[in-house]
């Protein structure tokens, strides 16, 4: 096979790729903007899924939970995943490698399997009400950590190991010394591990059911009992929903990806110049 058909082989490969992924996101996005009830349906232009949206009580007060809810738990697990990642880098290897492993149960184990343990801990042997939030935070919040600690670990990998110790050598307390030296060297990652938890907890189901008040409802939850129920002027707002959701994510992305070039390329920036 020549170059040629190599890299036209390579290109329709990427090209159905990212059309099998995005192509069902582009769908619902278009029939976002139209007056029809179900996909596949003709529909003429229309915004009343956006005023529905917007202007509906019942899915404004579902969306602000579900952000809140969001940013609180990504706050502690970013905390949580961050410090732990740098224990376990400038720990021992035995202990280091011991906490690697132990992080990487929650990565691969089921959603459901941490939702009910979450539950059964927290509400039957600790006696906590499970109309709290606090059941549902520390669900989220053990749902995400352990991403946040493999985002921040590679950035650690990429570190002088000696630079914390250099650091306290000229006179850096040991707080001063991660602060100032460690953190600022690692923060596109702790800014990546956040976003990835608030991600993982917009879009979580299994651990929100088994953890969250029953009064309270995330955007997963509300869907999928919206999908159950015969309200259609909410089935098509959460259609303008999901691709708001889409539009906010791709633009986040794309902005740190090109902050993160333009720091990683500065030479280049100026030799262009």
């Amino acid at each position: 096979m020549s170059s040629v058909s190599k890299k036209i082989v390579r290109t329709a490969f990427v090209i159905i790729a990212l059309l099998f992924v995005y192509a069902p996101i582009l769908i619902l996005a278009v029939y976002s903007f139209t007056d029809a009830t179900t996909i596949g349906q003709s529909g003429s232009f229309s915004l009343q899924n956006y005023v529905t949206l917007f202007t509906t009580p019942e899915l404004a007060e579902m969306i602000f939970g579900s952000v809140m809810l969001a940013l609180v738990s990504a706050v502690i697990a970013t905390l949580l995943g961050t410090f732990g990642a740098i224990g376990s880098f400038y720990s021992k290897k035995g202990a280091g490698n011991f906490i690697s492993t132990v992080n990487q149960i929650p990565v691969v184990n089921a959603d459901v399997v941490t939702g009910f343990s979450t539950c059964i801990l927290l509400v039957i042997v600790f006696g906590i009400n499970k109309d709290s939030y606090v059941p549902l935070i520390a669900g989220h919040v053990i749902l995400s950590a352990p991403f946040v600690y493999l985002s921040v670990m590679p950035k650690l990998k990429q570190l002088d190991p000696s630079i914390y110790e250099a650091a306290m050598d000229l006179g850096a307390s040991p707080a001063v010394a991660l602060s100032r030296v460690v953190i600022p060297q690692i923060l596109s990652g702790i800014i990546s591990g956040f976003g990835l938890a608030v991600t993982l907890s917009l879009d979580d189901y299994f651990v929100a059911t088994y953890t969250k008040p029953a009064t309270f409802d995330t955007i997963s939850t509300y869907v999928v009992n919206a999908t159950k129920g015969s309200q259609t002027e909410i089935k098509t707002a959460l259609w303008a929903l999901s691709t708001i959701i889409f539009v906010l994510v791709f633009l986040i992305v794309f902005c740190m990806n090109y902050m993160s070039k333009k720091k990683d390329d500065p030479a280049g920036e100026k030799a262009r110049v």
